[in-house]
Formats: structure tokens, C-alpha cells, sequence
């Protein structure tokens, strides 16, 4: 029995109900190759590709089809799911056993069942871009209609990446924020305690932590927190 395709309203909606503090990025990501493959009515497999640095990866997939699809052409350095991803356009193969532009990974995709694609750009960040990629196995299996409805998920999806993208990214400075100031307090706590000790200024202090760092080949704010323990007892140090 033919499965039903989710309504792409409701894909659209679901996209945009995603609560980022309780998902990370990749797992955003996954929801979006999984929501593009019930928003069709026929059988496909999708990946998302993300470029960084000029290097391509299959950041999500419904298949290892999909995964080794995308993969040949990061190796090979061309294919449409790497012109859609640079240019932000739709990039189709309606049928590959007539493809030209890139013979040998049709002829791959025909070895594993695959018979069309379309691949389209997302913009995340200036800095990241990606495309959406569904394998058919039927030819000519993405109508005009059809790529509508998949444009359209696209930029849902291009949305919700690049907000999960900014939130992780907000998140993990953050993070980096909260670590700076601790370990600022315990390298703060450290030179009191040296200050104390050898009755020195502040910068001779962290000059004394500097130099145990180097010499004991750890970080200073370990040297620093090792005092500190040392000074309250909590050390065998």
C-alpha cells in the first residue's frame, strides 16, 4: 500500500516548531532530510550537504543510497548537489541514463536503483552553505510541481538551519564566556595566594603561575586551580 505524504503545510509547520534548546544542529538537520522524504508521495531518499571551507560533507541522510551519492562527488570534486549547493539554484537530473554532465556518478547511482535528482541550494550563513538533495527511483520524477513544493521546503529549512546554526553558535560562546570568567576567578584566586605567600605584586604573581605552566607543561589555569586546592585543603598537593 502506497505510504501517504505528510501535508507540506504540516512539514512547514513542524520545521517551524522545533524548540532549539532542546535539539542541536545536526539533529535539526536530520529532521529536515526526514521531512523532505514524507513530503513527496513517491519514494525517495535525501541528504543535506553542507560546504565549509570549501569542503563538502553529508551532514544528514534517509539512506546510505543518498550518503554515497553525495560522497562521490565531494571525492570527484563536482556534481549537482555541489552546483546547487555554490550557486543556490535548482540542480535536476530528470533521467540518469541520458546524463552528460556527469556520466560516471550517474552511471553509479543507476548500479544502486536511482533514476532522477534534483538538488537545491541553502543559504545557512555567509559561511556555510548547503543543498537539499532527493534521489528518485523513477525517472523523471520531480515535476515542475514538484520542485515548487521542495523550493519551498528549502527555504523553510534554509530558516530553520541558519536559526539552529546562530543558536549553537550563541550557545557555545557562551559557554566559552562562562569558562573565561571561572577560570579567571581561580587564576585570580591563585595570584592572591602567591601575593600572600611571597609578598609580591600581581605581576610577578602570574609570572610565578606562568612559569610552572611552562615547566610543568600544564595549563595555567590547572596550575592556578592545584593551588587554590592546596591552599584550602581540598589537595594533597
Amino acid at each position: 500500500m502506497p505510504r501517504l505524504p505528510t501535508d507540506p503545510a504540516s512539514a512547514f509547520a513542524e520545521l517551524g516548531s522545533i524548540k532549539l534548546s532542546e535539539v542541536d544542529f545536526d539533529e535539526v538537520l536530520q529532521r529536515v532530510a526526514e521531512l523532505a522524504k514524507r513530503v513527496l508521495p513517491m519514494p525517495v531518499e535525501v541528504s543535506v550537504t553542507l560546504i565549509r571551507g570549501g569542503a563538502g560533507h553529508t551532514a544528514a541522510f534517509t539512506s546510505e543510497v543518498a550518503r554515497d551519492m553525495d560522497e562521490w562527488q565531494y571525492a570527484q570534486g563536482r556534481g549537482p548537489c555541489l552546483e546547487a549547493a555554490a550557486s543556490g539554484d535548482v540542480v535536476s537530473v530528470p533521467d540518469l541514463a541520458i546524463e552528460d554532465r556527469w556520466p560516471e556518478w550517474a552511471d553509479r547511482g543507476r548500479e544502486q536503483g536511482l533514476r532522477s535528482s534534483v538538488s537545491i541550494g541553502l543559504p545557512i550563513q555567509e559561511a556555510v552553505v548547503g543543498a537539499l538533495n532527493v534521489y528518485a527511483h523513477t525517472a523523471e520524477a520531480f515535476d515542475g510541481e514538484t520542485v515548487t513544493v521542495l523550493e519551498t521546503f528549502a527555504a523553510y529549512a534554509a530558516v530553520a538551519l541558519s536559526n539552529a546554526q546562530l543558536y549553537d553558535s550563541t550557545a557555545s560562546l557562551a559557554q566559552q564566556m562562562r569558562e573565561a570568567m571561572v577560570n579567571r576567578a581561580v587564576i585570580e584566586q591563585a595570584k592572591g595566594i602567591l601575593m600572600g605567600e611571597r609578598r609580591c605584586g600581581a605581576t610577578e604573581a602570574f609570572a610565578i603561575l606562568s612559569k610552572v605552566s611552562q615547566d610543568s607543561n600544564r595549563k595555567v589555569r590547572d596550575v592556578a586551580q592545584a593551588l587554590v586546592d592546596r591552599a584550602a585543603g581540598t589537595s594533597g598537593a
